[in-house]
């Protein structure tokens, strides 16, 4: 009897711990460490409205997984794809475990949509102080930097270098494209040339021409940096839009 109290002791100690986000539940199906996906798109004006109403939306990932899966209810209006990521968390912070039960009561069919300061928030929580943090905080960074461009660029291009330099998991290298040409387009909104040029070096030794891969840019978008730095070279105007 004291052998089974003591069992019932301890499974409520565990209890107490998940929900406060100090341990990992474990889960027998959930092989990736990822419990929800969140859409997030820059705060610009150059993204088209199907792509900037996605913003937000967040998915299980038995949605994700789906052969057919988008964040979007439409399809992208440009020509050359809006910047957009699908950012995996396990979440254990308490603002994430909102959100996550409120996706896995109401969202297992199209899942649930947050708003741009719902977002903001759930970044802002206290997410370094959980067990998850490890798991999430490159994901973290790529979200606050999409998500504070306009509000903070000088939290967006901090986040974004973090991203660039810190990216080596294999499921992180597509925010690796989308870091690179925000981070240059916010580097010259706010005057700062030389990082910028010295950036889309860096992205050509990273994705060398003559090289291609799921994880690597269009030709479109080598064209954009090709032609940034050309600008930036010869001092001329540079075009404000990715």
């Amino acid at each position: 009897l004291m052998a089974i109290l003591g069992l019932i002791v301890v499974w409520q100690y565990y209890q107490m711990q998940i929900m406060a986000g100090r341990i990992l539940a474990v889960d027998i199906f959930d092989r990736s460490g990822i419990r929800m996906y969140v859409y997030v798109a820059p705060d610009d004006d150059h993204i088209c409205e199907v792509c900037a109403a996605s913003n937000g939306r967040v998915f299980l990932p038995s949605q994700v997984a789906k052969k057919k899966f988008s964040p979007h209810t439409k399809k992208c209006q440009r020509p050359m794809p809006c910047i957009g990521v699908v950012v995996g968390l396990y979440g254990a912070w308490l603002e994430a475990r909102g959100v996550l039960e409120h996706l896995r009561n109401n969202g297992k069919k199209d899942g649930i949509q947050l708003s741009s300061e719902e977002v903001r928030a759930l970044v802002n929580g206290q997410w370094e102080r959980c067990i998850s943090a490890d798991t999430d905080r490159l994901g973290i960074h790529i979200i606050e930097a999409l998500s504070y461009e306009k509000i903070n660029p000088e939290v967006a291009i901090e986040s974004y270098r973090y991203v660039i330099n810190e990216v080596k998991e294999v499921r992180h290298l597509l925010f690796l494209v989308s870091a690179y040409l925000r981070l240059v387009q916010l580097l010259l909104r706010v005057g700062e040339e030389a990082e910028a040029l010295e950036i889309v070096e860096r992205f050509e030794a990273r994705f060398p021409s003559t090289k291609r891969g799921p994880h690597f840019p269009s030709d479109e978008q080598r064209e954009i940096m090709k032609t940034k730095k050309a600008q930036l070279l010869e001092g001329l105007p540079l075009q404000m839009s990715a």
